[in-house]
């Protein structure tokens, strides 16, 4: 797989781009039988090469659970395309609007209709490749559109199947998959679509969202940040501690939604950091031969990790490493590493500086819920957010005063598997959603439509030259407080 882009890769992602425009504007109006055979087309390819992905993506990660591909991966781009089919028609209905008195009255009608926007680029991440690409690809066949896919090099046996994949199931016309490094990925993001959806970090979404402005393209930005998780004086604190363990220990910790770290009553700090060395043990009592615990992507990555240990550390944290069954990751073939909770964080360490992506956990605490409040307030507003406790007012506090991409409450990133709530970021965690309806929108132009009748309403309302008595008294009508 190439690593750059020359003038004459970036000239044939141009002339796709145009092939594909072109199809598309040929194909004017997309209908809902199109739509739904694209669909099903894309439904067809993630189940046949399920297995394959599978293990591609345990190839690419130096091991990866199977049965996690096939929930998070698979299952997960299974029930968007699923829920897209079942509700197309509906989505595709015109809406009617109402129009000011008295213009409804004398005929006039007003409608939006949702109408494709054309080409849709793709640039999907290496956490989720799977899932996240056919997502919002979902939405984006759902909304009549063709797509240009740019998944990432660091799953390089996954992208090289899926481009396989794509080819054998759909023309280059409606979906073409385009390889490459760091210098393609640029080029891909400067060309000029009718819209375009970044996954990753939210240093890169800078450069991707510089790029698209160039050519005033439209962009959904879903990043990532330190997404909190406030414990509650409340909360059922073995329950909780399950749940984070679980959020964070998937994929070994490198998902944008998972918990970056907790916010915990001052008196509950022991108990919470026992519960979570119980909780882990019971979901792997061991790790390193375990197939169901993940590795970490790189040497690459496991090395910056571990530097955000070692820095907080040598800063004065106290440094809890979870390994139930006591055993040597020094000596491995995979890039697995436990789950690390660091106590005493202070907000001069890299780990409460730049978002973690693995299963390394700071723990902070707090005397007043408000003080959990402010504290997070105090940062970049992050992707999600988790409350964990019983105290219906503590609760609605914590929803009223804080602001998140999306809330999980009692648990831990299941508001993404919600079909129909939208997903996305806020600031620096990214811009705009996706998902079920909201997704279809999202990839759609909603067209206002307003149809004028016989009547001469300029006229009858006094606002056609020459101006008079009955211009006024529209005016004076229309101005009153």
């Amino acid at each position: 797989m190439i690593d750059r882009a020359d003038a004459r890769d970036a000239a044939a992602m141009r002339a796709t781009l145009e092939a594909q425009r072109a199809a598309f504007t040929a194909e004017l109006p997309v209908s809902a039988a199109t739509r739904k055979d694209r669909l099903r087309r894309a439904l067809d390819l993630v189940l046949a090469n399920k297995d394959a992905f599978a293990k591609a993506l345990s190839d690419d990660f130096g091991h990866r659970s199977i049965e996690q591909t096939m929930v998070t991966d698979i299952m997960a781009s299974v029930k968007p395309l699923k829920h897209a089919i079942s509700h197309l028609d509906a989505w595709m209905r015109p809406e009617k609007r109402s129009l000011d008195f008295p213009l409804g009255l004398l005929g006039a009608k007003a409608s939006v209709e949702w109408q494709p926007k054309g080409v849709v680029g793709i640039i999907a991440p290496w956490n989720f490749p799977v899932n996240l690409t056919f997502a919002p690809l979902a939405n984006i066949l759902a909304a009549g559109n063709r797509a240009m896919i740019k998944p990432s090099e660091f799953t390089p046996a996954t992208s090289e199947l899926m481009k396989t994949a794509f080819a054998t199931y759909f023309s280059e016309a409606e979906i073409a998959v385009i390889l490459g490094g760091a210098e393609a990925g640029k080029a891909f993001s400067e060309l000029p679509f009718d819209h375009l959806i970044f996954t990753g970090a939210t240093s890169i979404g800078r450069h991707v969202m510089a790029a698209a402005a160039k050519n005033l393209v439209p962009v959904t930005l879903e990043l990532g940040g330190k997404s909190p998780t406030i414990i509650g004086r409340s909360a059922n604190l073995p329950q909780a501690a399950e749940r984070v363990a679980m959020g964070k220990l998937m994929n070994a910790g490198q998902i944008c939604l998972a918990p970056d770290y907790l916010l915990v009553p001052a008196e509950a700090e022991n108990e919470m950091v026992a519960q979570l060395q119980a909780a882990t043990a019971r979901l792997y009592p061991t790790m390193l031969a375990n197939d169901d615990y993940t590795s970490v992507i790189s040497r690459r990555h496991r090395d910056r990790l571990q530097a955000h240990i070692e820095d907080a550390r040598a800063k004065g944290a106290e440094v809890v490493e979870i390994n139930p069954a006591n055993e040597d990751f020094s000596k491995q073939n995979t890039n697995k590493m436990p789950l690390t909770v660091l106590r005493n964080v202070t907000d001069e360490m890299s780990v409460m500086q730049e978002e973690i992506f693995g299963p390394v956990l700071p723990v902070k605490t707090y005397k007043a819920v408000d003080d959990a409040i402010a504290y997070i307030n105090a940062k970049d507003r992050p992707l999600g957010l988790y409350w964990f406790g019983t105290d219906a007012s503590e609760e609605r506090q914590v929803m009223d005063r804080t602001i998140s991409g999306g809330v999980t409450v009692n648990d831990v990133l299941f508001h993404v598997s919600a079909e129909d709530l939208p997903f996305g970021g806020i600031g620096p965690a990214g811009m705009g959603n996706y998902h079920g309806h909201d997704g279809f929108k999202t990839f759609s132009h909603p067209k206002s439509i307003y149809r004028q009748p016989k009547l001469d309403l300029a006229g009858l309302a006094g606002f056609k030259p020459p101006y008079g008595p009955k211009t006024r008294k529209a005016l004076a009508r229309e101005l009153k407080a």
